[in-house]
């Protein structure tokens, strides 16, 4: 049985990139609530302060993590945890240790200066790891591969590299985030959001979150200059290229790279942004890896028109694992 699609509810998206992306506390729950609903099986959110900042404050993170429990969300929960939160390394290991209420997973680039340190960090405080790999050769090997250590999960991104080129490749993803997650078998974090011992700042952390703001972000968001503030830096080239040619970026015979074969069942995500969503989707589906799908990767169906949300996002991405399972294409998967 396939594992269930990971979610990204936001991303590096924010209020100017349409009304589908859910921007408060409340509206995240709301989005999880309804995606997995549709069949997700676990969730990627990037907590913000209601300014839109993504943050690692306890003040930002437990909020946030509560408020998709409170929801009914049972499935593992993932944040991501890079430079573009916290510049320094030493500053993000800090902040993991002081968090109050736990992740199910956390997101780590492996390229970035401390990953190891932060890795041990979270596996400490029981926080499972999906280790987001940087940039490999367009063959699809990857010497870091091996590197990893075996409680970290890879999550790799599809993309294109040259618009002239047209070849795919493995890529970084643009800002924080790459993520999947595999079902937590703890237990703690699934049935209820998972409470660290007791710290300051506990008490009406929710209120301190949601802080004033939150009501006219997303209008003020949409102000002059906003929309081009928020645009990322890009990796790559979005468009992917013709999906005969996608099978290069892995071994000869069409498969995933050889160490990726030596993951466990499920054992690693592979997804694509934009343009490479859904090809890397119906990739995922052939190479037995978990799909990633949600408005922080895509903002478009399979058929070009603008998702309305996460859950319609998400039940493509069901129908295509279905499409591929019965070996011929759908409406959805075209």
């Amino acid at each position: 049985m396939r594992p269930l699609p990971v979610v990204s509810l936001n991303g590096s998206r924010g209020a100017a990139d349409g009304p589908a992306v859910p921007m408060s506390p409340e509206d995240l729950a709301r989005s999880a609530a309804e995606a997995v609903a549709a069949g997700a099986g676990e969730v990627l959110v990037h907590p913000r302060t209601p300014c839109g900042r993504e943050s690692l404050s306890p003040r930002v993170v437990g909020p946030v993590l509560r408020a998709l429990r409170d929801a009914g969300v049972a499935v593992p929960l993932a944040v991501p945890v890079s430079v573009a939160t916290e510049p320094d390394p030493a500053g993000r290991v800090a902040r993991v240790r002081s968090w109050t209420v736990l992740p199910d997973r956390a997101v780590v680039r492996w390229a970035e200066p401390g990953a190891a340190e932060l890795v041990r960090a979270l596996l400490l405080r029981g926080i499972a790891v999906d280790a987001a790999l940087p940039a490999a050769e367009a063959d699809g090997t990857a010497p870091w591969g091996r590197e990893l250590p075996g409680e970290v999960r890879p999550v790799l991104e599809l993309t294109g590299r040259g618009a002239a080129a047209g070849e795919p490749t493995w890529g970084g993803a643009r800002g924080p985030g790459p993520a999947g997650t595999r079902q937590a078998t703890r237990g703690a974090g699934r049935g209820g959001t998972r409470e660290a011992a007791p710290g300051p700042g506990r008490a009406g952390a929710r209120e301190a979150a949601r802080g004033p703001g939150w009501a006219g972000a997303r209008e003020a968001a949409r102000g002059p200059g906003w929309a081009g503030a928020r645009e990322p830096a890009q990796v790559g080239v979005r468009e992917p290229a013709p999906e005969a040619a996608v099978p290069r970026i892995g071994d000869g015979d069409g498969g995933p790279p050889g160490w990726l074969r030596e993951q466990p069942a499920a054992g690693w995500v592979l997804f694509g942004r934009d343009a490479a969503a859904w090809p890397a989707a119906r990739l995922a589906v052939r190479w037995g890896a978990v799909v990633r799908t949600g408005v922080g990767d895509v903002l478009r169906l399979p058929d070009g028109r603008p998702a309305r949300s996460n859950a319609e996002l998400v039940a493509a991405a069901r129908e295509i694992e279905r499409a591929e399972s019965r070996g011929g294409p759908t409406a959805a998967s075209r």
